[in-house]
């Protein structure tokens, strides 16, 4: 099949950790080569597009930033656009606070004026935030998640993730959050599609995750191809319901779907 464009998962598909992953430079070259224009969509929700230009340029990689979407820059962009006088309470990271307000959404230290709760990866999580989250929610403020990764994928293992933190809030609050705004969601599929301006029936997704680039490549209508190098392995593949159009050793094999 000849796809119009590619949207491809960064963490667990090109990179893990800070470590270059085999194969994918071969895989991107092969991408390019066939005419096939790509976007880096990544769930990460502390980093902005600029980030991966910096990230893989020293691998030889190079990174247009109008060519990448993190969960971070999605979610700030549908805050600004769907709640534009919300005071939104953020449970996350320093970074993602910076892409928030660069964004001009208004955020609030107090949770009784909280309009929005966004919850999201942040190291220094603890029994106060989760205290104070439970107040804003009880307060009936509209509850999104940047992404729903449990795990991240570093260089020695695994760390935990926004939906860990999620899982946490929503215990105490009592409530699934109202939507996650990264991958797999509709809110991310349309930020993609739009920045691609590719028909989605014409587009390949590649990522190693089957509960957010699978599930976003199968919601929104693409084509979906699996990578082993991250998370998913092959006993995870067997015993899920979420079925990949195509399974990759790595990005590299993606130059058999061109």
């Amino acid at each position: 099949m000849t796809y119009e464009a590619a949207i491809l998962d960064v963490d667990g598909t090109i990179v893990r950790g800070e470590r270059l992953l085999p194969g994918a430079t071969d895989g991107l070259a092969a991408i390019d080569a066939a005419g096939c224009g790509r976007l880096l969509f990544s769930n990460n929700p502390t980093r902005g597009s600029d980030h991966y230009r910096s990230k893989l340029e020293p691998h030889g990689i190079e990174v247009d930033p109008e060519r990448v979407l993190t969960s971070a820059t999605v979610s700030a962009a549908h805050l600004a656009s769907a709640h534009p006088d919300a005071a939104v309470y953020l449970v996350g990271d320093e970074r993602l606070e910076s892409i928030l307000e660069d964004a001009d959404v208004e955020l609030t230290a107090d949770p009784e004026a909280a309009d929005v709760v966004l919850g999201s990866f942040d190291s220094d999580f603890s029994y106060g935030t989760l205290w104070e989250s439970l107040q804003a929610l009880q307060n009936g403020a509209v509850f999104y998640g940047t992404d729903p990764d449990t795990t991240i994928p570093v260089d020695d293992g695994l760390m935990p993730g926004s939906g860990a933190i999620l899982a946490a809030m929503g215990a105490v609050g009592g409530r699934e959050p109202d939507a996650i705004l990264g991958k797999p969601s509709g809110v991310a599929a349309e930020a993609a599609i739009e920045r691609l301006g590719a028909d989605p029936k014409d587009v390949l997704v590649v990522g190693d995750r089957l509960d957010t680039d699978i599930a976003l490549g199968e919601r929104a209508g693409m084509e979906t191809a699996l990578v082993l190098t991250g998370i998913t392995d092959e006993d995870t593949l067997a015993s899920t319901s979420v079925e990949p159009d195509h399974v990759l050793d790595s990005l590299a094999d993606v130059e058999r779907l061109l």
